[in-house]
């Protein structure tokens, strides 16, 4: 079973996986919301970064131990541990931030001091509105940063293009930081669409697209342990850490100059739209 979706440690389990793994205890689960704008989801308490969640973003929390929490995330099934200081409880929300990023203010004046940031994808509930800037359960955030949920972006590509420049962060989900499997979660999610979380994972979305078929817009790119973005039949957006960064480049010759680094052909391609 894949560790990354298999709701399970040694100390418990959801109680949908009674019978298939060994653990202490079965659970229903408890839900709960992430609090803070970036939330790292880690292998194993204190681990490593496997990637990240946003704020407002649904968890499952299966398990609690010396202020870590076993969690699975809603929108994609990971799984993996978070500080438990990171959790509140669970929150419907009503709007999402739309924008590459924004920030959340104590009141609704532009001259007040920040909050904090919150980034392009990131849920929040809306309980009313002032001026240009509508009131959360946590502050205020400019309405033109904030769409209602179902009221998603059309296109991924653009989506992405929103993102160039981002620098390039392992297991990252945000403008803050982007690799490129999260680049393309945070560009489909924002269109209402979600995928897997791993670029491995993201190859069973969509349908598959000949080799001999011409890319279009939105399609995924698929080497082994990257992805990109067709923007055409001629030009693709990727995070990359050729370049550290969000870019925009050529097909044909990214795809040459990645087999000639060392890590393969293009594997398969599929689309989601």
């Amino acid at each position: 079973m894949d560790r990354r979706l298999t709701p399970a440690n040694a100390r418990a389990a959801l109680a949908t996986l009674r019978g298939q793994v060994v653990a202490e205890r079965f659970t229903e689960g408890t839900p709960a919301t992430v609090a803070p704008a970036l939330a790292d989801l880690m292998t194993a308490p204190d681990g490593v970064r496997d990637r990240q969640l946003l704020s407002g973003d649904r968890v499952t929390v299966i398990d609690r131990h010396l202020g870590w929490a076993f969690v699975q995330s809603a929108k994609d099934g990971h799984c993996g541990y978070l500080p438990e200081a990171s959790l509140r409880d669970a929150e419907d929300p009503t709007h999402w931030i739309a924008a590459p990023a924004s920030h959340l203010y104590p009141e609704p004046r532009v001259q007040a001091p920040e909050i904090g940031p919150l980034y392009l994808g990131s849920r929040v509930r809306v309980t009313g509105e002032t001026g240009k800037f509508l009131e959360t359960t946590r502050g205020f955030i400019p309405a033109n940063h904030v769409k209602t949920l179902g009221d998603w972006h059309k296109d991924p590509v653009a989506v992405a293009q929103s993102l160039l420049g981002t620098p390039y962060l392992w297991g990252g989900n945000s403008r803050a930081g982007i690799d490129c499997s999260g680049l393309a979660q945070i560009a489909y999610r924002a269109c209402g669409i979600d995928i897997p979380s791993d670029s491995d994972l993201q190859q069973s979305a969509g349908k598959p697209v000949s080799e001999k078929a011409a890319l279009k817009r939105g399609d995924l790119i698929f080497w082994k342990g990257h992805v990109a973005l067709a923007m055409n039949a001629d030009f693709l957006i990727h995070a990359t850490g050729h370049f550290m960064s969000v870019v925009a480049e050529a097909t044909s010759p990214t795809i040459k100059r990645i087999k000639d680094q060392g890590s393969g052909p293009v594997i398969t391609r599929r689309r989601v739209l």
